[in-house]
């Protein structure tokens, strides 16, 4: 009996182990996919990111930038002889580099899936992969997202068959990916949570060797629960792939994603891709940290891997950094909700000076407060004015409408934390300079955006209780 239930626990202890590491287990495909909308990537900029890859354990690249016109709107017509020569080259950097050169296309605007014109739509896809084969592509996709045409079961005969003709033909590629037209669970289940018609016929139909990516519980909502994941999984009747959609910023370009990736449930994830921004280097911040996840997912600490992301891509001008991009980590709108929330320390400090004037405290610990939240600021600007005159050009081009719209807030702050300070010593003032200080940060706010619910959010917050 002793030996039973030793043998038992021995059986316990073992799967426990067992499953700590699935859990720490690395993403098997994780890479970056080039899927924003806007002005695509430069070859230099392409090249840099597959090095990047390769440094960080990133084993993929998604080729699918959607104002390539051969991969979308012209999809069945072959890529020029130019444009193959680039993506020639890119397709051996990325082999050089360790990583799996994905090539996508997204024929849904105008595809067929009935009679002759759906085969001679299957044989322009072949052939455009086959180009790509020949350049040495192993792996592919084929995109079915932002369309208005919601035939499941057609997209799902359409993917079958290139699927299967595609590793007739050749025995060396990977699994094919996709991502569905409801791709994110939103928007894949009715209002008693059941699979919508589409979602229902994409998945019954679809060939269970072709990889489906999914954006999680909207198309950038973060984070994701593992309950969450499951029941998308449970709608497919499979594990889905995560298209993850951060650090993008297409949807709100006025405001730049520089935090960390959210912690994710990645135990059972067969591919995860971060979509990034167009500013290709400052995407990388949050990738480094996007990298980290998927390569240990049980062992991920999001601020120390921000941390050492900035640390390793900044050098000298590291703190000064991370002050900037700790005030634009959290992008949200209508339906987006994604990221960090910005400058968590300075909106601690700004509440606790706005409880200390609601309440009416003591003058002493109002200035404490004051002084503590004007130190914050006058901090802020330094660093502002350290990225200014010491970032490489490139680098302050993509930041520098953000930077001096954060110097705006921050000098329009310490007016009104001045004024204040003169108020709580008895000496009403002048509030139009900061309502003019405003208006001109209004004026801004269509091309830059940042901090909006700590330092931006403060000016209104403060001005309020001034007026």
């Amino acid at each position: 009996m002793v030996k039973c239930i030793c043998l038992a626990l021995l059986c316990v202890f073992a799967w426990s182990a067992f499953s700590r590491a699935a859990v720490a287990a690395p993403v098997p495909l994780r890479g970056v996919i080039e899927g924003f909308y806007g002005t695509p990537w430069t070859e230099a900029e392409r090249l840099d990111i597959l090095a990047f890859c390769g440094k960080h354990g990133l084993n993929a690249y998604v080729y699918a930038p959607k104002d390539d016109p051969y991969h979308r709107e012209r999809w069945r017509e072959p890529y020029p002889r130019a444009e193959l020569d680039d993506l020639a080259r890119l397709v051996a950097a990325a082999k050089a580099n360790g990583v799996r050169f994905v090539f996508a296309v997204s024929p849904g605007l105008s595809v067929q899936f009935d009679g002759a014109a759906a085969s001679g739509d299957q044989a322009a896809m072949l052939a455009k992969f086959e180009s790509l084969y020949a350049l040495g592509v192993r792996d592919f996709a084929i995109f079915f997202d932002d369309i208005e045409n919601k035939d499941g079961a057609g997209q799902a005969a359409f993917l079958n068959a290139v699927s299967r003709e595609l590793h007739r033909r050749h025995k060396d590629i990977g699994k094919l990916l996709t991502v569905p037209t409801e791709y994110d669970r939103s928007v894949m289940t009715d209002a008693v949570g059941s699979a919508t018609p589409y979602t229902a016929a994409f998945s019954e139909h679809l060939s269970h060797d072709i990889v489906v990516l999914y954006t999680g519980e909207g198309v950038a909502k973060g984070a994701l629960t593992q309950e969450q994941l499951d029941a998308a999984n449970a709608l497919y009747g499979r594990p889905l792939g995560l298209w993850w959609n951060y650090p993008v910023n297409d949807y709100d370009e006025a405001k730049l994603a520089l935090g960390p990736v959210d912690p994710l449930p990645l135990a059972d994830v067969p591919v995860i891709f971060y979509n990034p921004m167009k500013y290709e280097g400052l995407s990388k911040i949050a990738l480094a940290t996007g990298a980290d996840l998927a390569s240990g997912p049980a062992h991920y600490d999001a601020d120390a891997s921000w941390q050492n992301a900035i640390a390793d891509q900044y050098g000298n001008l590291a703190p000064a950094m991370q002050a900037f991009a700790d005030h634009s980590t959290h992008l949200e709108n209508s339906w987006a909700d994604i990221g960090r929330a910005d400058a968590p320390q300075m909106r601690k400090d700004i509440d606790g000076l706005l409880a200390a004037l609601d309440q009416d405290a003591p003058a002493p610990v109002k200035l404490q407060r004051l002084h503590t939240l004007d130190d914050d600021l006058a901090r802020l600007q330094a660093a502002i004015e350290t990225l200014q005159n010491h970032l490489d050009s490139a680098t302050l081009q993509e930041c520098q409408p953000q930077l001096m719209q954060l110097d705006r807030i921050a000098a329009a702050d310490r007016l009104a934390l001045k004024i204040l300070r003169q108020q709580i010593a008895g000496n009403p003032s002048d509030l139009v300079p900061i309502e003019a200080a405003r208006q001109d940060i209004i004026a801004h706010e269509q091309e830059a955006r940042i901090s909006d619910n700590v330092a931006r959010a403060f000016l209104d917050e403060i001005l309020s209780f001034l007026s």
